[in-house]
């Protein structure tokens, strides 16, 4: 038993993991394969009754074995025996393997795209769903990794496997044959061979072309899947994941289009090349027999130079090495997945489009471990109102936030939101409804508008949104000065606008999403004095507009606020006006001195 379980494990391992993915496709990529051997053998074996004929003999077709029937059918049918019927059927043969040819390695391809896209959409659409609270705890570097390289390397593996069946689909069909050589005939077949590469010419640059075209949308996809992890918490709390992985998708699709093009052409070549060598060998053995009287013996002898089986059962070595050398990664993947799979989000079923009412906290709990970090905290937040949450490093401020979001659930306890508790909602959907800023806003390297609109629908009415969201955020007349307005690009994390400008064009993309919710996590904490006061009066334009709650490390920052918080180890240690704060609260007090408010 555990004889056969190694041997197992060790020879279909492989196909049981390739086979989850691309289920029956690949019986039917082997089938293919098998065609293919069959009509190679079939032309093959017609050199049998050209060997008997070369030596006087007539031909009865015992020696083809099963395959006599094929000269039985002839004879059946009326068909001359003769040295040129054989060679046309022989020619006949070998079209009809080069046209399966074609489909066996199209569809060899179509399978190996649909192989790696199947990876990559599990990946993203894996990601989706992830919980944030395992989201952090993953190595951004293994996520990279499993992401591009791992998969890459499996998709090597998987290339070679499907290679493994076909060499075996070969050998099958190829044991026995044998070959020879014949000089002058060697030589007119490479003179046919270079002919037919001004065939080849046109293909290659073509292939050329593609090949560039697969590389830039590569780089893109990269580039895109980078980001989604960088900005992973901002594209989740915001409720635009999900978008960003379309975008991903929509990158993919791009990708897969040109490879298939380029299949395309790799098809062709493969399928024609044999095909093309054995109409120049039918041609040139009828040059040697009518032109030169050559010896139809020393001919069949040269053709036994295609000698498959020897070629096929090396190359089997080779692929089956390739895919041992990749195993590890298969693993890997394999683990990473699953991990992914198993931390995925719990969601509840009602949709609510954000903040009607209010939001009430009972009692809530929550720990990193065995590390408390929120305790038995209770609080009230109403409709647009602008609530602030201060308190020192270590308080829990971005801990309640990440809750306040939807990022994280209680441990225990309860977060109300307009009456409905947060483990039935749709966090998905409600999170749609929430603008988020953060200490480092959400910059994409793109055009400005891509930035507000998030990628939506180019048109007259969207950039309206977005200049009205520009407005909103202090920040049209900066845009409307640029050469190329809304058009311009903003560079690799805003690099071309500054801090205080990201900021605002951060807001501006909340605004155009029609947010009913706004959270800043120490969103002025990096700006200078000048830019804190712009985004203080773009705190008072949306006062009564939207609810507003801030995480605040600089005061001036929240003076305004209807209401302040002080967490203190996890629990409100007192709360509200800034100045009922600054009279009742030491703690309060010694902020504010420390700060020379």
């Amino acid at each position: 038993m555990n004889i056969f379980k190694a041997f197992v494990k060790k020879y279909f391992y492989y196909f049981s993991y390739f086979y989850r993915i691309v289920k029956g496709r690949l019986f039917i990529a082997f089938g293919l394969s098998m065609l293919v051997a069959l009509m190679d053998g079939l032309g093959l074996t017609m050199f049998l009754p050209l060997l008997e004929m070369a030596d006087g003999g007539n031909p009865d077709g015992k020696s083809m074995g099963r395959f006599g029937i094929i000269l039985t059918l002839m004879q059946n049918y009326g068909i001359p025996l003769n040295i040129s019927v054989v060679l046309l059927l022989m020619a006949l043969f070998f079209s009809l393997k080069g046209v399966l040819k074609f489909v066996e390695q199209y569809y060899s391809i179509l399978l190996r795209r649909f192989f790696i896209k199947q990876m990559r959409l599990s990946i993203v659409n894996l990601f989706d769903r992830y919980a944030f609270k395992n989201f952090i705890k993953q190595d951004s570097g293994r996520i990279q990794n499993a992401a591009t390289s791992e998969i890459e390397r499996i998709v090597v593996a998987f290339s070679s496997y499907m290679n493994v069946l076909q060499a075996f689909a070969m050998i099958f069909i190829y044991v026995g044959m044998a070959f020879s050589v014949n000089v002058r005939f060697s030589l007119l077949v490479m003179s046919g061979g270079a002919l037919s590469n001004f065939l080849y010419a046109s293909i290659f640059k073509k292939s050329k072309k593609y090949s560039v075209d697969i590389s830039k949308n590569n780089q893109d996809f990269q580039s895109l899947l980078i980001q989604k992890i960088t900005y992973f918490k901002y594209l989740k709390s915001s409720g635009l994941l999900s978008s960003y992985g379309n975008k991903l998708r929509e990158q993919i699709e791009k990708v897969e289009f040109f490879y298939k093009k380029l299949g395309l052409l790799s098809s062709i070549i493969t399928a024609i090349r044999e095909p093309i060598i054995i109409l120049i060998i039918v041609t040139v053995i009828l040059v040697e027999i009518n032109l030169y009287g050559g010896s139809i013996a020393g001919i069949i002898l040269s053709l036994l130079f295609f000698y498959r089986s020897l070629t096929y059962l090396l190359a089997l070595q080779s692929y089956w090495n390739s895919v041992i050398a990749n195993y590890g990664s298969l693993v890997n993947l394999k683990n990473f997945t699953e991990e992914l799979a198993n931390g995925k989000d719990t969601q509840g079923t009602i949709k609510k489009d954000g903040l009607k009412e209010c939001m009430e906290l009972h009692n809530l709990n929550f720990s990193y471990g065995s590390h408390k970090v929120l305790h038995q905290l209770s609080l009230s937040i109403n409709r647009n109102q602008v609530l602030a949450i201060v308190g020192e490093s270590g308080s829990g401020k971005s801990t309640l936030m990440n809750i306040l979001a939807g990022l994280y659930l209680p441990d225990s306890g309860s977060l109300f939101i307009d009456g409905v508790e947060i483990r039935e909602i749709d966090r998905n959907h409600f999170q749609k409804h929430i603008g988020y800023i953060t200490q480092e806003p959400v910059i994409f390297d793109d055009s400005i508008f891509n930035n507000v609109s998030f990628w939506d629908v180019d048109n007259a009415t969207n950039r309206e949104r977005c200049r009205e969201a520009l407005r909103k955020a202090a920040i049209f007349d900066f845009v409307d000065g640029l050469e190329e307005g809304e058009d311009s690009r903003l560079g690799n994390n805003g690099i071309m606008v500054s801090g205080g400008q990201k900021q605002r064009i951060s807001i501006a993309r909340e605004l155009y999403k029609g947010i009913n919710l706004l959270l800043m996590d120490e969103a002025t904490s990096a700006l200078d004095s000048g830019t804190e006061m712009d985004i203080q009066e773009n705190i008072e334009r949306l006062r009564g507009k939207v609810t507003i709650i801030i995480i605040a490390h600089r005061l001036s920052t929240i003076k305004n606020a209807d209401q302040i918080f002080l967490l203190k180890q996890g629990q409100i240690a007192s709360y509200g006006t800034f100045n009922e704060l600054e009279s009742k609260s030491t703690d309060f007090s010694k902020m504010i001195s420390l700060q020379a408010f």
